[in-house]
């Protein structure tokens, strides 16, 4: 039986009529797919400059399945699932990008610090720490030391703290001598606490040499000098602090009062706080120790009419209203409560980054975790 040659003749024409079908097809989808990828990247800009996240995420994610290779739609998906508190995607996001085999060193490098920041927004600390330091002498060097810094700092862990400040000074972010007085005077009261007050006391008279710009140093030096029954010592750092660091001088002008007197030093003291006054804008603290020092009650009351003759204050017009009568034996304590409770919160100490508010003065903000954000000034004053 023959080969019959006319099929031949039919099948190839029929056979480049499918092909070109196809491939007009596949040309067709694969415009389609490459209109539609923009598309929705640039509605995903649109809805972020409207502050829309929610629907700049779906259009970036559609982008993204159109798209799944293009590095930057993941970096700006990724980045708005942390904005948003997603931090679960976000680390997928990025893992995913890290696991990519074709990803250029710098873009890995960016999806590192990426990925270490998820970790650190999501407050899992030993994650962000391991990330980090992953980025160690790569070019987001400072970066990664600064986080690392603030993450030993939330641990606790004064001694590595310590060890980071000092990588980054005569950085571009700036001095650090004062953060790293901070960890330095943490690290003595751990050794206080310890019962090691030789290598505390050591400790801090080391770095009020290094550092004397530092308020905390030379007070925490003043207490332990003062708790060990050294009060001449504990004077002297304190009239350190008045010449080195003068703005804080409200922070210790109770206990130059009160030490002075044990000393058998109140004029040293009344003098010193006297020159502070007349060079300063009035403090209550201030005027308070003066008035302790002074040596009768009417000289003592006066010192707060001066105070009130230069800037009106509820709490010194209580404190000046505490040497007359008010009113009957039963009618005294209540006007003296309503007046200690309507000036109790003018006592309060105001953080400046935040507006945390405390009784007790903190050199390191409970509220926003930040370094001598609080003046050392009440809440009157400010």
């Amino acid at each position: 039986m023959g080969f019959d040659l006319s099929w031949l003749l039919w099948a190839l024409p029929v056979a480049f009529a499918l092909g070109w079908l196809a491939s007009r097809f596949d040309l067709r989808q694969w415009r389609l797919e490459s209109r539609q990828a923009p598309r929705a990247y640039f509605r995903g800009l649109n809805h972020l400059l409207n502050e829309q996240q929610d629907q700049a995420i779906d259009a970036f994610i559609e982008a993204v399945r159109h798209d799944p290779d293009a590095a930057e739609l993941h970096f700006a998906l990724g980045g708005l699932f942390r904005r948003r508190g997603d931090y679960d995607r976000a680390v997928r996001v990025h893992e995913h990008l890290l696991a990519r085999a074709d990803l250029p060193p710098r873009e890995r490098e960016r999806a590192q610090h990426a990925l270490a920041f998820d970790f650190l927004k999501a407050g899992l600390l030993d994650r962000a720490e391991a990330a980090f330091t992953a980025l160690l002498g790569t070019r987001y060097d400072t970066d990664a030391k600064v986080a690392l810094l603030g993450i030993h700092e939330r641990s606790r862990d004064w001694a590595r703290a310590a060890e980071m400040a000092q990588a980054l000074e005569g950085s571009d972010r700036g001095s650090f001598r004062l953060r790293l007085a901070h960890h330095r005077c943490e690290q003595a009261a751990a050794l206080h606490r310890q019962g090691h007050t030789t290598e505390a006391l050591a400790l801090l008279e080391s770095l009020v040499h290094q550092v004397p710009q530092s308020a905390r140093a030379w007070a925490a030096l003043a207490d332990l000098r003062q708790s060990l029954g050294h009060v001449d010592g504990g004077l002297a750092a304190l009239e350190a602090l008045a010449d080195h660091c003068p703005e804080h001088v409200p922070l210790i002008a109770h206990s130059l009062a009160q030490w002075s007197l044990m000393a058998g030093t109140p004029e040293r003291a009344r003098s010193r706080l006297a020159d502070w006054a007349q060079a300063h804008a009035p403090s209550l603290d201030v005027t308070q120790a003066l008035a302790t020092l002074d040596p009768d009650a009417t000289t003592a009351r006066q010192r707060y009419i001066a105070h009130l003759r230069q800037e009106p204050s509820l709490v010194a017009a209580t404190l000046w209203l505490a040497g007359v009568p008010l009113g009957t034996a039963d009618e005294e304590p209540l006007v003296r409560r309503a007046l200690e409770r309507a000036g109790e919160p003018l006592k309060r100490y105001r953080c400046a980054a935040c507006g945390f508010e405390s009784r007790q003065y903190f050199w390191h903000c409970p509220g926003c975790q930040g370094w001598d954000t609080y003046p050392p000034r009440r809440v009157e004053e400010l």
